[in-house]
């Protein structure tokens, strides 16, 4: 009975999360719980996170993780984050190779740094998506205050 109310959370929590097993040297132990008490995550979350970031900046070079008042994103190294690439990207109105020269002209990156964007873009369209979303909703929010502001004055 115990084991199926064990399963029950399990798959509640994390319902497509399942086990791993890894021995650590006790120095990077120490350094994940450190950071995690820190970051308030648990020492698992924060190496699972680890490990998911290491093997997409290892799938896509150039592109790198970064902490900010929206959370962690993924950014070129050298660069913006990826949602502002690909956000300027299509607001060129362009397709293809056109549309990375104008951006890459337009933001000063590399064509080769807008092409990073787009094929972490192509792995990842949901995340990015989300991004671009929260944005443009904080973006209409401001401008509504603003106006609100502007009108009563």
């Amino acid at each position: 009975m115990a084991l199926t109310s064990l399963q029950c959370v399990t798959l509640s929590d994390m319902a497509a999360a399942r086990q791993f097993s890894a021995r650590l040297n006790a120095g990077v132990v120490d350094r994940l719980e450190r950071r995690g008490a820190r970051s308030g995550l648990n020492k698992s979350r924060l190496a699972e996170r680890y490990i998911d970031e290491g093997m997409r900046m290892e799938d896509h070079p150039g592109i790198v993780f970064r902490d900010g008042p929206t959370g962690r994103r993924a950014g070129l190294a050298a660069g913006p984050d990826v949602w502002e690439v690909i956000s300027a990207l299509r607001s060129t109105g362009l397709e293809g190779d056109e549309a990375i020269r104008a951006t890459a002209e337009w933001s000063g990156l590399t064509a080769r740094q807008v092409r990073d964007a787009v094929g972490y873009y192509g792995e990842y369209p949901a995340e990015i998506d989300g991004r671009i979303r929260l944005n443009d909703e904080e973006a209409d929010a401001a401008e509504r205050r603003w106006r609100e502001q502007s009108f009563t004055r």
